[in-house]
């Protein structure tokens, strides 16, 4: 109890201020936020990996952003092949290669993504009692989508790891899962 003491005195002073209404504390959920919406477009969609797939006329979140990393990021972690015609459209950003399904290879979204600068790092991914080093190879784009380019798949939430089948494998969690709740940080 002693250590909510400072939190309260500071929302009283602010309050007797006249500032408690602008005043708000916000959580790692908040702190990122739908930058827009994306009007979707229907095309040629590989549904493989049970893929979403853009239906016309809906409204989809785009974001920039993606939560802070630390050393146990929450994140939600989705099955993708980064083969050629599989499901996660074309190359890798990163390489402009395609990957086997049997290598441990991600995509992070837009925000972790961040322009690249973690192209080619191993991050280490914590699930189901076990952990696995992963590398990064591609943008899970959390701003475009519902394009040929983006395979007609609407844009990533703000907390996606997109693994390949090999990850889901290590972690020993059934890819037919689709997703699944992990923790993630740079190796």
């Amino acid at each position: 109890m002693v250590s909510y003491i400072p939190s309260l005195v500071l929302v009283l002073l602010l309050s007797s201020l006249g500032l408690g209404a602008s005043f708000r504390i916000t959580s790692h959920a908040e702190a990122c936020r739908p930058s827009g919406f994306l009007k979707g477009k229907a095309g040629k969609c590989n549904p493989e990996n049970e893929s979403e797939c853009c239906k016309a006329g809906e409204k989809y979140p785009q974001y920039r952003c993606s939560p802070p990393v630390t050393e146990a990021t929450r994140a939600t972690m989705t099955i993708n092949s980064f083969e050629k015609g599989g499901d996660g459209g074309g190359p890798s950003e990163c390489d402009n290669s395609y990957h086997s399904d049997h290598e441990r290879v991600v995509a992070l979204s837009t925000g972790w993504y961040h322009h690249g600068s973690r192209c080619g790092k191993n991050i280490r991914i914590h699930a189901n009692g076990k952990s696995v080093l992963a590398k990064v190879v591609d943008e899970c784009d959390s701003v475009h989508g519902c394009d040929a380019e983006h395979d007609f798949q609407p844009p990533c939430p703000h907390n996606i790891v997109d693994a390949s089948p090999a990850v889901w494998k290590a972690l020993r969690i059934p890819s037919h899962v689709g997703e699944h709740k992990i923790t993630w940080s740079d190796a």
